[in-house]
């Protein structure tokens, strides 16, 4: 006989204590967890307050038969998945139409059959697990259709500013080219590139989202300083630009993650505070254990804070109509807290307006 899986949960329900007890101890006696139900009304209250995820279900009972019960049972949303076999003696008569119209999915006789019933069982067990697989599959498969319907939105959206201006150039130049002195030449040229650029980033986005939808990636203890080095590296020319300061811990705790995925929540955390933090910019990085086991992994920046409203759509998934735009604070946000969900862990921000924001990510500790 093959295994059960843990915590199989059957609602047995039978108005002769003699059946009751065989069943049971028939079930119970193969690894499930079975609950008793002596008569209709009760098999009713007792599915609706924990949902099992069978129910073997005696036709012919006093108060309720079985097929009302079953009736009602498929009539609420919280029960009328459950496969439901109905239990008939010989003696009684089964009416078969009355049984599948009613929502049966099978019915077995008494006495029983011990290797028949537990046949029966393990069959309608194993198709409502696969049913709910499917079900839960698509369902996530539509909330990423919407998403990537939502997301394929604001890349569209996003872009079009930087092409617009590449395009906008391109065409005056092709009409003025001629007249136009080498400054003037060197200013459009920086003003395509950095359009340019926000196009690349845009795109670089999309390409991350793709590789973080698909991939599987496992935990590891993350070097932090060597991840923030390397952050820096990236932003070199940014933190230059700007005169900022940057206030790094003399060690950081160990956590677990994915080393490549960190370091984009970390980019993006720290470019940001660079762009539109104070002016100079100063970032104080830190890390605080939690109670639950994990670390807080948190940057501070001196800029002007962020209102409740503004922080309630910081992180929110990619929208076709947002009523707050914060500026530098759209797209790569949505990304990181995607990497966090990926990660088991959170990412959010804490701020004040006129006190800065402290944005944190979460990892659980190593």
């Amino acid at each position: 006989m093959e295994a059960i899986q843990p915590k199989t949960n059957i609602l047995v329900v039978d108005d002769t204590p003699g059946n009751l007890r065989i069943l049971m101890q028939l079930l119970q006696e193969q690894g499930y967890h079975v609950r008793p139900a002596p008569n209709g009304t009760h098999a009713l209250s007792s599915a609706q307050k924990e949902p099992p995820d069978l129910i073997l279900l005696d036709i012919m009972m006093p108060d309720m038969d079985g097929y009302e019960v079953c009736r009602r049972l498929k009539a609420d949303e919280r029960t009328r998945d459950i496969p439901i076999i109905f239990i008939s003696a010989l003696d009684e008569g089964l009416d078969k139409a009355a049984a599948f119209s009613s929502g049966g999915v099978d019915y077995v006789t008494k006495p029983f059959q011990s290797e028949e019933l537990f046949a029966r069982v393990r069959t309608h067990l194993d198709l409502y697990q696969l049913r709910q697989t499917l079900q839960q599959k698509n369902s996530t498969l539509q909330q990423q259709n919407v998403e990537l319907d939502a997301f394929a939105h604001t890349v569209a959206h996003n872009l079009q500013n930087p092409l617009s201006v590449i395009m906008g150039y391109a065409q005056f130049l092709h009409q003025n080219a001629t007249a136009l002195s080498m400054q003037e030449l060197a200013i459009i040229g920086e003003a395509s590139h950095n359009s340019a650029q926000k196009a690349i980033d845009i795109v670089e986005n999309l390409l991350l989202l793709a590789s973080i939808r698909k991939e599987e990636v496992s935990l590891e203890p993350l070097d932090m300083a060597k991840i923030i080095e390397q952050v820096e590296s990236r932003l070199n020319n940014l933190i230059l630009k700007s005169d900022a300061t940057l206030v790094l811990p003399q060690s950081w705790p160990t956590a677990l993650g994915y080393g490549p995925w960190v370091e984009e929540v970390w980019t993006n955390y720290v470019s940001n505070a660079l762009k539109y933090g104070g002016q100079p910019p100063r970032l104080e990085f830190g890390a605080t254990f939690q109670s639950e086991g994990s670390i807080r992994f948190w940057v501070q920046d001196n800029g002007p804070g962020l209102t409740p409203e503004e922080q309630a759509v910081l992180f929110t998934e990619f929208t076709r109509l947002r009523k707050v735009e914060i500026k530098g604070h759209g797209l790569g946000l949505s990304i990181v807290r995607r990497i966090m969900d990926k990660l088991g862990g959170q990412a959010g921000v804490e701020s004040e307006p006129g006190r800065g924001s402290r944005f944190f990510l979460t990892l659980r500790a190593n």
